[in-house]
């Protein structure tokens, strides 16, 4: 143990290491329940969709710890899943979905392996970055919204407040107002914890059926065989390249923000304000993104709640091959998933919603040729229902406004590229 994760030097134990990986699995464990029951919403097998999702964060995340000796765990996306559900699989299949997370995940491979990560981050602004991330959290807050009932279609004015009176929505409201509490209290696993109150309270109102015995909790695994190499890869090259890059942009720049931020605040960078390994961290998400695409879910990223666990006293891979332990095991509590009903898991998307918005913060509004761009992206993603046309509205101002004003110096020659296709996937 010590030969591998090189506890000493680190200065760190294997019971510290352990226990902040019990950290980290508890504030993302809430993944096995919300990623099935989005994903099952555009068609997949809700069982096989479950056993995908385990898998894939638990090899991922022992490969991290193994690979890269870091704390760092990986599941699927949050947003991204959403993006995968209701915007590609709606309209091109699932299995068209999946073969586009498949192709970013292998483009995300090639950008890992030659290093041209750091030369794109350089290239697209930090306003873009933020207020893409703000968009997608407004659009997943809206899906949480929707699936709870408490926003509702409307004729005359598009949408309104949905009817509080029934069982499913309030219990939703309630589950709402229990992860909020959590979340202010700053208490660890606030989102799973929220999941599990609410459908424990969903039991007297009716909507949560209750589990008869052990056999309604505990079991095994389901059949992962629905889902498993189901992906159409030509059908998504047929998508457009916005969708992919979608995908791939999300992907690549939240997980380097993500392992940049977090690294940061463990101590990890070095004096150059490096972090060292990034290329094969990079790659392990890379890994992950096309292996759960082979075994049926959706983008596999590296999560911010990592960051649990290292506030613990994580600082090795032990702590990550921990938590992906920890994942295996829950495999065998696939038939509690099955009781949770929707109305427990809305209020999650509501919650991952407030936290990506939080990005907005670090764009400059007062300057208005960042503050448009970005604004356009923000507001697109949730109005057009698409992440992937609120980036691109996003890319073809932003070269734009910096050309009128005088400022085209300020723009990297990539971004004309980008807004070029941009404007490309617009006409056509």
């Amino acid at each position: 143990m010590e030969k591998l994760f090189q506890l000493k030097q680190k200065g760190t134990t294997v019971r510290t290491e352990i226990l902040a990986g019990l950290t980290t699995f508890m504030t993302m464990a809430y993944i096995i329940f919300v990623n099935p029951s989005l994903l099952s919403m555009a068609g997949m097998d809700f069982g096989a969709v479950m056993t995908a999702t385990i898998l894939s964060a638990a090899l991922t995340t022992i490969l991290m710890g193994l690979l890269t000796n870091y704390p760092f765990a990986l599941a699927s996306g949050m947003g991204l899943n959403a993006f995968f559900a209701f915007v590609v699989a709606s309209v091109a299949g699932w299995q068209t979905a999946l073969g586009a997370v498949f192709i970013s995940g292998i483009v995300f491979i090639l950008l890992a392996v030659t290093g041209a990560i750091g030369y794109i981050d350089r290239a697209i602004p930090v306003s873009l970055k933020k207020a893409i991330s703000a968009g997608i959290g407004l659009f997943i807050a809206l899906i949480g919204l929707s699936n709870a009932g408490i926003v509702v279609s409307n004729p005359d004015t598009l949408v309104s407040l949905g009817n509080l009176s029934s069982p499913v929505t309030l219990l939703a409201a309630i589950g709402l107002g229990i992860t909020a509490v959590l979340m202010a209290l700053r208490i660890r696993g606030a989102i799973l914890i929220g999941i599990v109150l609410t459908t424990i309270v969903g039991m007297f109102t009716g909507v949560t059926t209750i589990p008869a015995g052990l056999s309604d909790i505990f079991g095994m695994p389901h059949s992962i065989a629905p889902v498993l190499f189901k992906l159409d890869i030509l059908g998504a090259l047929r998508l457009g390249f916005f969708t992919i890059f979608a995908f791939l942009f999300v992907d690549v720049f939240d997980t380097l923000g993500t392992v940049m931020g977090t690294g940061a605040k463990a101590g990890f960078l070095d004096k150059e304000g490096r972090l060292p390994k990034i290329n094969k961290i990079m790659l392990v998400d890379a890994i992950g993104t096309v292996g759960g695409s082979l075994l049926g879910t959706s983008t596999v990223t590296t999560y911010v709640e990592s960051t649990a666990g290292i506030s613990e006293g994580g600082k090795t891979g032990l702590t990550a091959v921990t938590t992906g332990v920890l994942f295996l095991l829950a495999l065998f509590l696939a038939p509690l998933a099955l009781i949770i009903p929707g109305a427990a898991t809305a209020p999650a998307l509501i919650i991952v919603g407030v936290l990506m918005v939080s990005s907005v913060t670090g764009i400059n509004f007062d300057d208005f040729t960042e503050a448009f761009p970005a604004f356009l992206v923000i507001i697109c993603m949730p109005l057009m229902y698409s992440i992937a046309t609120g980036i691109a509205a996003g890319f073809l101002a932003y070269p734009i406004v910096k050309v009128v004003a005088g400022r085209h110096k300020d723009v990297h020659w990539l971004m004309y590229v980008l807004g070029a296709i941009a404007l490309v996937h617009f006409i056509l």
